[in-house]
């Protein structure tokens, strides 16, 4: 990394008649002489000391073929106090999840939808004097469809993983239900 240190030159002294009269002067007469250290690398860093005041400026280099934009785009955020949200490795929440509803034994499909569904099916497939279903009829029926349901899921995943895959697809499903008899394939 080259460095190079560029010190301004000292102004000759000036006579007191000449400090009283100049008012366009900011600096006091006791502050230090002014100079400006220029370091180069990846950014350039301008260090400016006058009238007992330190200012730092960085500015970026720009090489050959790149903007400065292009360079502003991959640098990190400027506010540092601002923290990115917390965010778990893929598959954590999904594992996280299986545990939980492993653990529950409530019912998993919401109980409205699902006794809408069956009354809907009850209309279009039962004589239409079998119209009214008891609350422990549809619990139990609820129950045993998520059983199937979850039993399904299961098998088509252990076929899936029997093809060297993670991810569940139809094929799977069917597949489970052909080997297990559990209604028609498809």
């Amino acid at each position: 990394m080259a460095r190079t240190k560029q010190v301004a030159p000292r102004r000759p002294k000036r006579r007191q008649s000449d400090r009283v009269a100049s008012t366009a002067e900011s600096t006091p007469p006791s502050a230090p002489p002014s100079f400006s250290v220029k370091i180069l690398g990846n950014s350039s860093l301008l260090l400016q000391i006058s009238a007992a005041k330190l200012f730092v400026f960085v500015f970026p280099d720009v090489g050959p073929g790149e903007s400065s934009s292009k360079k502003r785009r991959n640098a990190p955020p400027a506010t540092p106090t601002q923290r990115k949200p917390h965010r778990f490795k893929p598959g954590t929440v999904a594992l996280q999840e299986i545990r939980r509803f492993q653990k529950s034994w409530k019912l998993l499909i919401p109980a409205a939808p699902f006794m809408r569904t069956v009354k809907e099916i009850t209309t279009q497939f039962a004589p239409p004097e079998i119209s009214r279903w008891t609350a422990e009829a549809l619990v139990a029926l609820q129950e045993a469809a998520e059983d199937f349901l979850v039993h399904l899921f299961e098998d088509g995943m252990l076929c899936a993983i029997h093809a060297k895959r993670v991810t569940l697809m139809k094929k799977d499903l069917e597949l489970a239900r052909r080997i297990g008899g559990k209604g028609q394939p498809w």
